[in-house]
């Protein structure tokens, strides 16, 4: 019995806590429930709290609106109905939180409204490695609908690290595409990474050369080296809404529709997944010694089945090996 007790009011407790109400609040709380009318002597010694804690503990639960105090001698406390009580502390929380959502608004329209510098307030230069890394978090974790990004080098970091906002972004709901420059495939575990980004919903293709790095969200503001031929990567320009956007969102659109999908199979009687995955390695132009270490397999093994697969799709070619397969419907 006594267990079983304990266990509902660890329950309680544990709702309790998100409308503001402590575990020592919660404690006396179900005290007074379980024990109608109780003085602070009573509630101090059932508890084991010291009675000046207890006294404390009781102010906090009436100003609440949990419990309520009876006057006489000696002065004893009642719970509020718990249906009633708890109803009243979950309309005040939700209050508070809109009065939140509400300022948070205001100071998102403050920061837009803010003074840009650069031409007609459509470019800002930022300088720095931590600027240009707190910007392309700032993007993505800003982002409500998409984010578009062309990966290529320079990368700030060598190796590069993953994107941990963008699994954060697309469990808000945030659609992610991103074309990848093919040679960073051939890198100890990238195609890993980026077929992992695939499996949990971004939308990933390849071309076997690309330098328009950047990372555009939702259309409205988007970063772009200083330079497409730099090699570093301590400078960017933040581009805001303008036809300047316009014209790398259209170049984005451009390259995805010329690059070759990562992952994904159309056709439910095409390849096995190894086949599948050497193939789409295949079309992003990795080599031989890269697809073996993707895969896990020896290049001899690589050679042989890239030999099966040219004579199923009656290519003499790995070009025309990947084209056919892209008709097929199996990339």
């Amino acid at each position: 019995m006594g267990g079983s007790h304990r266990r509902g009011g660890d329950a309680v407790t544990g709702l309790l806590e998100p409308l503001g109400v402590g575990a020592a609040e919660s404690a006396v709380y179900l005290r007074t429930i379980s024990a109608p009318g109780s003085t602070v002597a009573e509630l101090a010694d059932c508890l084991g709290m010291a009675p000046g804690r207890v006294r404390g503990l009781l102010a906090r639960l009436v100003e609440a609106g949990l419990i309520t105090r009876v006057t006489g001698r000696p002065v004893r406390y009642l719970p509020a109905p718990p249906d009633v009580a708890v109803d009243a502390l979950v309309r005040r929380r939700q209050e508070e939180l809109e009065q939140v959502r509400g300022y948070a608004r205001t100071l998102a329209r403050r920061l837009e409204e803010a003074p840009r510098q650069g031409v007609a307030g459509m470019i800002d230069l930022i300088e720095g490695e931590q600027a240009v890394v707190e910007h392309a978090v700032r993007l993505q974790m800003g982002a409500r609908q998409e984010v578009l990004i062309v990966d290529c080098p320079p990368y700030l970091y060598s190796p590069a690290p993953g994107n941990q906002q963008e699994a954060q972004s697309m469990r808000r709901g945030v659609q992610y595409r991103a074309v990848y420059h093919a040679p960073i495939l051939d890198e100890p575990g990238r195609m890993e990474d980026l077929l992992a980004n695939a499996a949990v919903g971004e939308e990933a293709r390849v071309l076997p050369s690309v330098r328009m790095k950047m990372l555009i969200a939702d259309r409205r503001q988007a970063l772009i080296p200083v330079s497409f031929e730099a090699t570093e990567l301590r400078s960017v320009i933040l581009v805001h809404a303008s036809p300047l956007l316009s014209a790398l969102v259209t170049s984005f659109e451009h390259l995805w529709e010329q690059a070759v999908p990562l992952s994904g199979c159309r056709n439910a009687e095409g390849p096995d997944k190894s086949d599948r995955d050497m193939l789409t390695m295949l079309a992003a132009g990795m080599k031989d010694r890269a697809i073996a270490r993707a895969l896990g397999i020896t290049e001899r093994s690589v050679t042989r089945r890239m030999a099966r697969l040219l004579n199923t799709l009656g290519a003499e070619t790995r070009f025309q090996a990947a084209l056919q397969a892209a008709k097929r419907g199996w990339l």
